[in-house]
């Protein structure tokens, strides 16, 4: 079993006949998922998606991946392929067509569809190639079939790629619903005989391997979100994805069913369900919908508002609401219903919404009290059903963190991949196909490019932990004016402080240290404004640290005079 090394070198040249595969995202975390493919000098890339941020994380609106390893090589890339249309995996798209703007984009026709209307208000008009299942194309070296596979969204897609070095199968985010809503099974006939040709290397979706198992249908929602809808005595308010179409269309058929009309309340929403809907995704029935500024006219037994923001997202419509910052206002008789997943690392801001909600009188019901929503990626039962009917000479579990990788890997185990051919790798770590055998040989930067608001790039872990100290222990500036000649004190100190838990008539102890540190410096011939500052940083410091047990950012502001 081949693992990843914290101090992997550069990696050598690619090899002559081999294929490289360079992940730039998705192993080791839940999001940003790309891949990158090299063979015979050219690049094909798969998926290209975002990651969230987390509260350590305080400003930041996205994170993407690190472009660095390709950006010389723009010309070299033949397409990206999109496996589906989940933000993690389209989400950065926008980003890497700013770099080259005609790289030709390969998806199912929903998954294109998704992005066009994102990608407009981004104005960009993308190069797209739209493919389905069952479908081949040829990129320069690289030859791809797709295949269906059933995932929490339609239309989702795995890759098989073949070059001379090999046979690589992608399965992208899958599961193996048995009675899917929209009938459309993963194509496991299709992943048998490519395990018959040959599979050299298996890439596949881990993020339930530790979950034992088969994933449950998402038929057996249907019953409960009917006894939701029943027992709902005003307003009904269901937050989910806003690209999770089959829960939208159980709402639609549980609204019709139960005389109620139907609201999508958030951009994002409304957007991806009006693409849904004009490509036949979506079934909305006629009559059903109504608009935003009408819902005050119709009674709150007959309504439901579908929303996004089962994450606790700061700025979503839900998290408004419960903060009471959103033209929709919860009542005592609301029903709210989260009808999705919890993402690791959201546990909090999702119960921060649920109480919120809760405050203003709101029955809520999620997936901890009722069966509102099933995962859309394969539990371990059904990832060995795919290793057992693959049989891959190579395997390297993708999309998803620590634990869920070693799960997958040791799944692979048990079904006869050979412990040699199990690899393990995470972001930036290359591996090589070579004759058979698939190895890391080295490691390319790969790290988080944040976004916020209009800047990509510029905000640095530095500046992130700047703003944790603000936010956590506040910040305290001193002003002194500095004579340029003697270096004397010649105004000040003036000492304020933010956030920091210490008014500022207390900073009178301190002003006296200052005063005699400075006037030491001055005997001393320093004079030198660097210096100084750093002089009043560690003396107000030190008296922080000592009276107060804090650290907040000290902010020591000098000027000549």
């Amino acid at each position: 079993m081949s693992h990843p090394h914290p101090e992997l070198p550069d990696p050598p040249a690619p090899p002559k006949g081999g294929l490289r595969i360079v992940p730039l995202g998705g192993l080791g975390e839940i999001g940003r998922n790309m891949t990158v493919f090299e063979y015979g000098g050219r690049l094909l890339i798969v998926d290209c998606g975002v990651l969230f941020p987390e509260t350590e994380q305080p400003g930041i609106d996205l994170i993407l991946p690190d472009f660095e390893y390709i950006r010389e090589r723009l010309d070299d890339i033949e397409a990206v392929i999109l496996t589906h249309g989940h933000e993690d995996h389209i989400g950065a798209v926008p980003y890497l067509l700013r770099e080259r703007r005609d790289i030709p984009l390969v998806g199912s026709r929903l998954t294109l569809a998704l992005l066009e209307a994102k990608l407009t208000e981004h104005r960009i008009k993308p190069v797209t190639d739209v493919v389905a299942e069952g479908g081949h194309r040829t990129f320069g070296p690289f030859g791809c079939e797709f295949l269906a596979v059933n995932h929490s969204i339609p239309d989702a897609l795995a890759v098989a790629v073949r070059t001379p070095a090999g046979l690589v199968l992608h399965t992208g985010d899958f599961k193996m619903d048995q009675l899917p809503l929209d009938g459309r099974l993963t194509d496991l006939p299709g992943f048998a005989r490519l395990g018959a040709d040959g599979i050299d290397l298996l890439m596949s979706d881990s993020t339930n391997a530790e979950v034992s198992g088969f994933v449950t249908s998402e038929r057996n929602i249907g019953p409960v979100v009917d006894e939701v809808f029943r027992t709902a005595q005003e307003r009904l308010i269901v937050a989910c994805f806003a690209s999770h179409i089959h829960r939208v269309q159980q709402v639609l058929d549980a609204a019709v069913a139960n005389g109620r009309k139907v609201c999508f309340v958030g951009r994002s929403m409304v957007r991806n369900m009006g693409v849904a809907r004009e490509l036949g995704y979506l079934s909305v029935p006629e009559g059903v919908m109504v608009d935003q500024k009408e819902i005050d006219d119709i009674p709150g037994d007959r309504l439901v508002l579908v929303c996004t923001g089962s994450q606790g997202e700061p700025m979503s419509a839900l998290s408004r609401m419960a903060n009471r910052d959103h033209s929709i206002r919860i009542t005592e008789r609301d029903t709210v219903m989260l009808a999705s997943s919890l993402i690791p690392g959201n546990e909090n801001a999702v119960n921060r919404v649920i109480n919120g909600l809760t405050r203003w009188g709101a029955r809520v019901v999620h997936k901890g009290n009722a069966l509102v929503h099933v995962s859309g990626h394969a539990s371990a039962g059904e990832l060995l059903y795919v290793l057992n009917v693959t049989k891959p000479a190579n395997f390297m579990p993708i999309h998803g963190e620590w634990r869920h990788l070693r799960a997958h890997a040791k799944l692979a185990a048990l079904t006869g991949v050979p412990e040699e051919g199990v690899v393990i790798a995470e972001d930036g770590v290359v591996v090589d196909l070579v004759d058979g055998r698939a190895s890391i040989v080295g490691a390319v930067p790969a790290g988080y490019v944040y976004v916020d608001g209009l800047s990509v790039g510029e905000v640095t872990e530095t500046s992130l932990k700047d703003r944790r100290i603000l936010g956590e222990e506040g910040f305290v500036s001193i002003v002194v004016g500095i004579d340029s000649t003697s270096g004397k004190l010649v105004a000040g100190p003036e000492v304020h402080a933010r956030g920091a838990g210490i008014v500022n008539e207390d900073f009178d102890a301190v002003i006296a240290r200052i005063e005699d540190v400075l006037r030491d410096a001055a005997g001393n011939g320093v004079n030198d404004l660097h210096q100084i500052g750093q002089l009043i940083r560690r003396t107000v410091g030190k008296w922080v640290s000592d009276n107060y047990r804090r650290r907040p950012m000290i902010v020591p502001v000098v000027v000549e005079v």
